[in-house]
C-alpha cells in the first residue's frame, strides 16, 4: 500500500450513538415505582363473552422499548412511543428531557432546545437539563457555551460525573492532557466504576505513554461492563499503539460481535489487519465500513491503497474518485486520480488531477512535473509553457528540480540535466529525476532514450516514491515490465 497516502489523516474523532444522560435519565425513570395498572372490567352475568383484558402498558414498560430501540439507533420509533405515554406524566421534566435528548440525537436540535430552555427557565438549577442543553450546544459545534453550562453544573453540584466527563472531554481534544486528566480524576472519585471516566482517564494515560495505567483502567472498564464495545475498541487501540496487534485483533474481534453496525470498529479492525498483512481481510474491513458509512471518508484510503496493491486498478481509481468529492481538500485522493488517468493514457484528465494536486501542495515539484508532463501528451511540448514559468519561481535555483523544470520549460539542454542526474548521490532523488527525463523524452517521442532511463529507474529499486508505480506503468506498456 502507498503509505504516503496516509502522511496527513486527521486524527477523527469517534461519536457515541446516543446521549449517556440519555441512558441515564432512562435507567432513572424506569426504577421509579409506575402507577398500577388499571383493573380489567368484570363482564356482566348477561354478556355470553367476556372481552379480553385489556393490554397493560406502563410508562416503565414504554422506557424499556424505547431504551432499545435507541440502541438500534432508531430515534423515530423512540419518538413514536412518547404517544403511548400518559399525557400528564409525559409532561413531567424527566420525560421531557429525554424527548429532548432523543430529539438532539436526531438531528432535530432546534426542537429539544426549546424543550430543554423552557424546563431551565422554571427549573434554573436542573443539572440534567444543564447537561442536555451542553450536550446540543456540543453537536451545534458551539464548544464555549457547552464549556460554561458544565463549569455552571459544577457549582450546584461539583460531583456531577457527567459534566466532569464532558470537560475532561474538551480538555482532552484540546491536548490539555492536565487538565483532562484532573477532571477524569474527579469523575473517578465521585464514581469508580464509571464508564467513561474510566475510558477517558486512561486515554490520557495512553498518550502520555503510561501504557501499564492504561490498560488497567480499559482491563476494569471491559471486566465491569463486558458487553459495552466501546471499551473492547479503546482497548485494542491502546494495543495496535503500544505494538501488540494480536491482542488488538482479539478485542476487536469481540467487540465486532458486539457492536457489528459500528463504523468505527470495522475501520479499526481493517487498520489492524493491515499492519498484519493480512490485506485481503483489511479490504473486507474497509468495505464494511464504507457499507456502513459511505459518507465518511477515511476508510477510503486505505481501500483504495490495498486494491492498488492487489492490482485491482479500475476499483482503486473508483475510491480515489469518491475520496475527493468527500475530502477535496485531501489532495492525495487527487494524486491517486491523475496516477490512474497517466496509465489510461488520459493526458488531459491526468494533467488536471495533478494541477489540482499542485495547487494545494505548491511547494512539491514533482506535481509540477507529472502536470507538465501530461500537459506536454495532451497537445504540444510547448503548450505548459506559462505554466512552468510560475512553477520556476516556486524552486531554489540550481538544484536539480529546478535544472528539470528547466528543460521542460526550455525544451532543450537535456544532456547537461543527464549529467547532473549521473553525479547526484541520493537514490531517491536520483531515480525521480531519471524517471522525469524518461518522460521528457517519451514526450518529444524518443523512445530508446526514455526505455534507457525507465530502466535505471528501476534499477535504483526505490519503491516509496511516488514515480515508481508510474515507471512501472510504463515499463508494462512498452512489455519491459519484468525483472
Amino acid at each position: 500500500m502507498n503509505h504516503r497516502l496516509l502522511k496527513t489523516l486527521p486524527h477523527c474523532r469517534r461519536g457515541i450513538r446516543w446521549p449517556l444522560l440519555l441512558g441515564g435519565l432512562l435507567i432513572s425513570l424506569m426504577s421509579c415505582p409506575s402507577s398500577p395498572p388499571p383493573k380489567p372490567e368484570i363482564a356482566p352475568p348477561y354478556i355470553e363473552e367476556i372481552p379480553p383484558e385489556p393490554k397493560v402498558t406502563t410508562t416503565q414498560g414504554i422506557l424499556t422499548r424505547m431504551a432499545a430501540l435507541l440502541e438500534r439507533e432508531d430515534y423515530d420509533g423512540a419518538l413514536a412511543l412518547f404517544d403511548e405515554i400518559d399525557p400528564a406524566e409525559a409532561e413531567t421534566s424527566g420525560l421531557r428531557l429525554v424527548k429532548a435528548s432523543i430529539l438532539s440525537s436526531a438531528g432535530r436540535s432546534g426542537e429539544g432546545r426549546v424543550i430543554v430552555e423552557e424546563i431551565i427557565a422554571g427549573e434554573p438549577e436542573n443539572t440534567e437539563a444543564l447537561f442536555v442543553l451542553s450536550s446540543i450546544e456540543k453537536s451545534s459545534g458551539r464548544e464555549r457555551e457547552q464549556r460554561a453550562l458544565l463549569e455552571r453544573i459544577l457549582k450546584t453540584d461539583p460531583s456531577h460525573v457527567q459534566a466532569l466527563n464532558g470537560l475532561g472531554n474538551i480538555a482532552r481534544q484540546a491536548r490539555s492532557f492536565r487538565t483532562a486528566a484532573a477532571y477524569f480524576d474527579r469523575a473517578l472519585e465521585a464514581a469508580p466504576e464509571d464508564r467513561e471516566a474510566l475510558i477517558g482517564r486512561a486515554d490520557v494515560y495512553r498518550r502520555e505513554r503510561k501504557i501499564t495505567e492504561a490498560e488497567g483502567l480499559l482491563n476494569k472498564a471491559v471486566s465491569l461492563y463486558p458487553q459495552w464495545s466501546v471499551g473492547l475498541s479503546e482497548r485494542a487501540r491502546l494495543y495496535r499503539n503500544a505494538g501488540y496487534p494480536l491482542q488488538a485483533l482479539a478485542d476487536l474481534d469481540k467487540a465486532k460481535v458486539l457492536a457489528g453496525n459500528d463504523y468505527w470498529i470495522a475501520y479499526d479492525r481493517g487498520n489492524v489487519l493491515l499492519d498484519l498483512n493480512r490485506k485481503p481481510e483489511a479490504l473486507e474491513e474497509f468495505n464494511r465500513a464504507i457499507a456502513l458509512d459511505p459518507e465518511v471518508f477515511l476508510a477510503y484510503v486505505y481501500s483504495a491503497g490495498i486494491k492498488d496493491d492487489l492490482g485491482d486498478y479500475d476499483g482503486a481509481e473508483k475510491d480515489y474518485i469518491t475520496l475527493a468529492r468527500l475530502e477535496p481538500e485531501y489532495y492525495f485522493a487527487f494524486e491517486g486520480i491523475g496516477c490512474h488517468k497517466m496509465r489510461q493514457g488520459l493526458w488531459g484528465e491526468a494533467r488536471d488531477a495533478f494541477a489540482e494536486v499542485y495547487k494545494q501542495a505548491p511547494q512539491e515539484w514533482a506535481y509540477a512535473l507529472l502536470t507538465a508532463v501530461n500537459w506536454m501528451r495532451a497537445g504540444k511540448p510547448s503548450d505548459p509553457r506559462q505554466f512552468l514559468e510560475q512553477a520556476l519561481r516556486r524552486v531554489q535555483r540550481e538544484t536539480l528540480p529546478w535544472y528539470m523544470l528547466r528543460l521542460y520549460y526550455d525544451l532543450a539542454g537535456d544532456n547537461d540535466v543527464a549529467i547532473r542526474i549521473d553525479r547526484e548521490r541520493n537514490p531517491e532523488l536520483k531515480a525521480k529525476m531519471f524517471y522525469y527525463l524518461a518522460e521528457y523524452y517519451d514526450a518529444r517521442g524518443n523512445k530508446n532514450l526514455a526505455d534507457r532511463y525507465f530502466l535505471q529507474v528501476r534499477e535504483l529499486d526505490q519503491r516509496y516514491i511516488l514515480e515508481w508505480r508510474l515507471n512501472e506503468w510504463a515499463l508494462e506498456k512498452r512489455n519491459m515490465g519484468n525483472f
